[in-house]
C-alpha cells in the first residue's frame, strides 16, 4: 500500500515551527538511597528518572504486582476461591488463611495488595492457574508480552530465589500498564478494607497512601535477602506517575523526592488536541495527545503526517492517515487523522464553510467505494 509522507514543521501551534535541537539540558537527577529506582509517567509509559534501572535484583512482594495483573485478566473477581493446603500456612506475610477457608477472589485480591498475604498469593495462582506452576507460566508469559527482557518470575508471591528477579525499570513498566487497569487501580489505592467473610479489616502497608498529597498506589515488598522494595504512585493535575526503589532503606522519603521531582519538572503537556484542524490541509486530528515534557524539551517536538493512499479500502471507509509525533529522532506517539467536517470547531462554535478540498460523504457511500474497490 502506497504511504504518501509529509514531513511538516510548525504544522499545528503546539508545534511553534522550531527547528530540530540536538538536546537538552535535562533536570537535575533526584538523589536517592536505592540501590535501583525509577519513575514513570503512567498514560505515555515514559521513564522520567532512572538509576541503575537495567540492574536485575530481587523484587521481593512487588511481585504481587503482576500476581494481581494476572489474576484480574484471567480470572472472574465474583469467583470463590478456597483455601487449599500448601496456601494454608505459607510462610512470609499472610492474612492468616484457614485451611478450607472460601474467600472471593476479589477479596483475596486486597489480601494480596493491602497487607502482602502469600496464603493469597497461592490460593490465587492455584485458582486462576489451576497450579501455582500453571500460574507462574502465566506471569512469565505477560512479562515477555509487556517486553520486560530482565525479568522472571519462580513464585506469585516474591519468596526469594535465585531465578526470581526484576529491575527498576520493568517494574515501572509493569506498574504503567497494571495501573492502567480499573480493578486494579481500585484496589491499591484502598486504604483500609473491611472483609465480609472475615469480618475483619485491613490497613494497607502502604504508607505513601497517608503520607503524600494524591497518593494511589501501589505495593510494599521486604525480605532479607531483598530488602525494602516499593512502589508507589500519585496523581496530581490529572496526571499519575510511579516510583520504583529496590533494596532502599529510606524509602518513604526517596518516593517523596522522585514524585515530587517528576511532577515539577515533567508536566504533562496537551501536543495536540481532540479536533484540532491541521493548517493547509482537509484534515483534524482524532483524539487529544498527552506526554510529559520539561520546558525545554517543547522545542524539540516535531510532527510527520503519513497519508494513507486513495486507492486503498481503508481510504474509502474513511481513513485518512496518521499524524506522528517526535521528540527529537525519537518517536512517541501516532495520532489517527479524519477528514475535516463543517459544523463545529474545536472550540465548539459553528464554522460558516468547509475546509478547502475536504469532501463530506456517507457511510453508505464510503461503504460502497470499498466493495467497488475490493471487485472491481
Amino acid at each position: 500500500m502506497a504511504i504518501i509522507w509529509l514531513c511538516i514543521l510548525g504544522l499545528l501551534s503546539v508545534t511553534g515551527g522550531v527547528p530540530y535541537v540536538e538536546a537538552s539540558k535535562a533536570p537535575e537527577a533526584p538523589g536517592v538511597h536505592a540501590k535501583a529506582a525509577a519513575l514513570v509517567d503512567v498514560a505515555s509509559g515514559r521513564i522520567l528518572f532512572s538509576q541503575n534501572g537495567d540492574e536485575q535484583m530481587l523484587i521481593a512482594s512487588l511481585t504481587k504486582i503482576m500476581t494481581a495483573i494476572v489474576a484480574i485478566e484471567h480470572g472472574n473477581l465474583s469467583d470463590t476461591v478456597k483455601v487449599s493446603k500448601r496456601a494454608f500456612g505459607k510462610e512470609g506475610s499472610s492474612i492468616y488463611l484457614k485451611l478450607g477457608e472460601e474467600m472471593t477472589l476479589q477479596n483475596m485480591l486486597y489480601g494480596l495488595m493491602l497487607r502482602s498475604g502469600n496464603d493469597a498469593a497461592t490460593a490465587i495462582a492455584e485458582h486462576v492457574g489451576g497450579s501455582e506452576e500453571g500460574f507462574v507460566v502465566l506471569m512469565n508469559e505477560k512479562a515477555k508480552w509487556l517486553g520486560l527482557e530482565h525479568t522472571h518470575f519462580t513464585n506469585p508471591h516474591g519468596l526469594d530465589h535465585k531465578e526470581h528477579y526484576s529491575t527498576a525499570n520493568d517494574l515501572a513498566k509493569l506498574a504503567a500498564y497494571a495501573l492502567r487497569n480499573n480493578d486494579f487501580r481500585e484496589i491499591v489505592k484502598t486504604k483500609t478494607k473491611q472483609v465480609g467473610e472475615r469480618d475483619y479489616s485491613w490497613k494497607n502497608k502502604n504508607k505513601m497512601l497517608f503520607m503524600y498529597e494524591g497518593a494511589d498506589g501501589v505495593k510494599t515488598g521486604y525480605t532479607k535477602k531483598a530488602f525494602r522494595t516499593l512502589v508507589s504512585s500519585a496523581t496530581r493535575n490529572g496526571q499519575q506517575l510511579a516510583a520504583v526503589t529496590l533494596n532502599d532503606g529510606n524509602d518513604w522519603v526517596d518516593h517523596s523526592v522522585m514524585l515530587d521531582f517528576g511532577f515539577e519538572n515533567y508536566p504533562l503537556h496537551d501536543l495536540v488536541r481532540d479536533g484540532q484542524r491541521l493548517a493547509g490541509y482537509p484534515y483534524k486530528v482524532d483524539r487529544t495527545f498527552q506526554f510529559p515534557l520539561t520546558e525545554e524539551e517543547r522545542s524539540l517536538i516535531k510532527t510527520k503526517l503519513v497519508l494513507q493512499n486513495k486507492a486503498t479500502t481503508d481510504y474509502a471507509l474513511g481513513a485518512r492517515g496518521g499524524l506522528e509525533l517526535y521528540l527529537g529522532h525519537e518517536k512517541i506517539g501516532t495520532v489517527a487523522v479524519r477528514d475535516y467536517e463543517p459544523g463545529l470547531n474545536a472550540a465548539g462554535e459553528a464554522e460558516s464553510s468547509m475546509a478547502p478540498g475536504s469532501r463530506s460523504i456517507s457511510w453508505l457511500q464510503s461503504l460502497q467505494l470499498a466493495l467497488k474497490n475490493l471487485f472491481s
